[in-house]
């Protein structure tokens, strides 16, 4: 691929590709989408290889893959055989990951039915909100990460 003629602003790019301004910018510091272009006036400008590639990542990403993984598959040759076995590692890898989540909101799933099945709405008191309580007060609390004590959250940035 190596069709770079058009240059398109950020906004252009944005909508050809899916991907919102700010993530494009995030994902140009995160290094997944080289350093652009500057217009005279200091514009960013993309090309289609560009748009191309953010949505491969806005694929990726939708399909739940870390930036770390789609920096690797990024980075992989589509030619080259070695690079075709590292990439089924890789979405092995990921397919694991998948199917333990999958058991987790499974598990998730269970415990809100059996939550939910605690009251009928007929009780003087809720017993699902009830039970929410308790187990609020039941839970041993975490030391939190010296970051999220100063108010900043470790928020994982999903398009």
């Amino acid at each position: 691929m190596d069709h770079q003629k058009p240059s398109y602003r950020i906004a252009e790019a944005a909508r050809r590709s899916g991907v919102g301004a700010a993530n494009i910018r995030y994902y140009e510091r995160e290094a997944l989408l080289p350093s652009v272009g500057r217009s005279e006036n200091r514009y960013r400008l993309y090309g289609d290889d560009d748009i191309h590639r953010l949505r491969f990542i806005r694929l990726c990403r939708a399909m739940d893959m870390s930036l770390d993984e789609v920096r690797t598959l990024l980075g992989l040759d589509l030619a080259d055989k070695a690079d075709c076995g590292r990439a089924r590692d890789l979405l092995t890898v990921h397919l694991d990951h998948v199917q333990a989540r999958l058991r987790e909101l499974q598990s998730l799933e269970e415990d809100l039915r059996h939550l939910r099945d605690r009251c009928d709405g007929q009780d003087s008191t809720c017993r699902l909100i009830e039970t929410l309580h308790e187990r609020a007060d039941a839970q041993p609390v975490r030391a939190m990460p010296p970051q999220q004590e100063r108010g900043r959250s470790a928020v994982r940035h999903v398009e």
